[in-house]
């Protein structure tokens, strides 16, 4: 699993056990001024804590303008300080939604405590439909196809999402796949189609497997954990376990390989990594996603303390176990994205780097939202204002939202322009730099986890580099069949993904599940 390496940045310093520390983030934050970085140039005023002009035309127009205020309280940063028309004369240009997530349902048969879509800050879930109507679906079509033919986009990837997506029957599960296929290929004819659904995986069965094989449709899973321990906190509405019917559908599902998009897994400090890794093993996942909990420095992550880096030491004892492991047992996508970035490959992960952010969620009664992983943040952190009847998704590239996450290190804090490790971390997931009242732009509050997980992966990297190749034919010890940067040149129809530099390949496949987690 080790790589020489022939290209890239210059690798940062080795592993350091003491990372240094970003400033003291409890303070008000710094000036931040960059000359490259449109939103100091212009700021705006902040919008009338009010009703406003539009009030009494109507309860959406009512509602958009409500989100604008909240919007502006919350995250100043970028919602009245990033000039987006500004940001485009000085050269910023946006980047085509590649991926769609279309929450088919928006309820779910499992209760966790900590889903950030039923649990954290934002409650908009209760105001949705329970299902995706037809007209909705073809209307996502219909925009998705636009989208698609002009940009001459190669690729168009759909996630399939909730709630829990297999709460439909069956024959119904392809429909929105289905109907974007035919709308694409008559608009974009070149234009390939790939789809997942992310489930519990506790409503997996034959016939839902072989309906989603027929249409080509793969499967990632959320776990905890291969073990009943490790899910106690994964539960339905009355307080039973769901790990029993998950390892059953985790089961089934590995008798598909080719429907098998892999396994997302929370880091949770409370559980042995080391094990975590090995029992989710024993169901054969193509990839595994690690995920540090969404968390931020008004609702700091479990185990958080300065000077501290416990996700990062969780996290490295599995690396290890990986590293140097002899066989080839799957993919992590943490690492194999960590390794591309500091090889100068392209990657396609908004979680690390700087490439652009360029997801779109679609809601089950038409509205258009950011990732789902703002809504971690604050009530409507994920919300646009924008519907599938009202706007087209090029519109969407105009967002201040969504336009924050294609600015690459303009949307960074000072801190992060200058760290040395910038273009690896890329500032950290976005959600993770959230603080109440002055938004997102902050070092993530993993900063020093990411430093010391960063610094060790380079570390090993340079090691392998400098190891005499042995001579063809030889075993070599703590090596694997296939290179971990090799892997990651393919490309994720799953997770929520960035513009990468350069196109992908086109044979590339859904190599792993995504993380947007059910």
């Amino acid at each position: 699993m080790r790589r020489a390496v022939t290209s890239g940045t210059p690798l940062p310093a080795p592993d350091d056990p003491t990372p240094t520390p970003p400033p003291d983030l409890t303070d008000p934050a710094p000036s931040d001024t960059a000359p490259t970085a449109p939103s100091d140039a212009a700021p705006h005023p902040d919008p009338p804590a009010g009703p406003g002009p539009h009030a009494g035309l109507g309860p959406r127009v009512d509602a958009a303008v409500a989100q604008q205020v909240r919007h502006a309280r919350h995250a100043p940063w970028p919602y009245t300080r990033l000039d987006v028309a500004a940001a485009r004369a000085a050269g910023h240009r946006p980047h085509p939604i590649r991926q769609f997530v279309l929450k088919t349902r928006s309820r779910c048969n499992l209760a966790c405590t900590y889903c950030y879509v039923y649990e954290m800050a934002d409650q908009g879930w209760r105001e949705q439909p329970p299902a995706m109507t037809p007209a909705t679906i073809a209307r996502a079509a219909q925009r998705i196809a636009e989208h698609a033919a002009a940009h001459d986009l190669p690729r168009v990837d759909l996630v399939l999402h909730g709630g829990e997506p297999l709460l439909s029957a069956p024959a119904q599960l392809a429909a929105p796949v289905d109907a974007v296929r035919t709308a694409v290929a008559g608009a974009a004819p070149a234009t390939r189609v790939t789809a997942t659904v992310q489930t519990n995986g506790t409503l997996l069965t034959r016939g839902r497997l072989t309906a989603l094989a027929a249409a080509g449709i793969r499967v990632g899973v959320s776990l905890d954990g291969g073990l009943p321990a490790h899910n106690t906190r994964r539960v339905d509405h009355a307080g039973r376990p769901g790990f029993a019917s998950a390892a059953r559908g985790l089961r089934l599902l590995a008798r598909h390989p080719q429907s098998y998009a892999g396994v997302l897994c929370v880091v949770d400090l409370d559980q042995d990594p080391i094990e975590t890794y090995e029992s989710l093993l024993a169901f054969d996942p193509p990839s595994v996603g690690l995920l540090l909990p969404l968390a931020n420095w008004s609702s700091p992550p479990p185990g958080h303390h300065p000077g501290r880096t416990p996700y990062a030491d969780w996290l490295l004892a599995v690396f290890e176990r990986w590293w140097h492991d002899g066989v080839r047992r799957t993919r992590i996508r943490l690492f194999e994205e960590i390794i591309a970035l500091l090889l100068g490959l392209p990657t396609t992960t908004e979680t690390l780097g700087l490439t652009p952010a360029a997801t779109a969620v679609i809601e089950t009664d038409g509205s258009i939202e950011q990732a789902d992983s703002l809504k971690s943040a604050y009530e409507g952190a994920a919300a646009t204002g924008m519907t599938l009847d009202t706007h087209s998704f090029d519109q969407l590239l105009d967002h201040p939202g969504l336009a924050a996450r294609q600015l690459g290190r303009d949307a960074l804090a000072s801190w992060c322009r200058a760290c040395e490790l910038v273009d690896v971390c890329g500032g950290g997931h976005y959600p993770h730099r959230y603080r109440a009242g002055e938004g997102f732009r902050r070092p993530s509050v993993y900063c020093a986890d990411l430093q010391r997980l960063i610094r060790h992966i380079a570390a090993a990297v340079q090691r392998a580099a400098q190891t005499p190749r042995p001579a063809a034919g030889a075993p070599v010890a703590g090596a694997t069949d296939t290179p971990p940067a090799e892997g990651t040149e393919a490309v994720d129809a799953t997770a929520p993904v960035t513009a990468p530099a350069e196109a992908p390949p086109a044979e590339a496949s859904a190599a792993h599940p995504p993380a947007v987690a059910s």
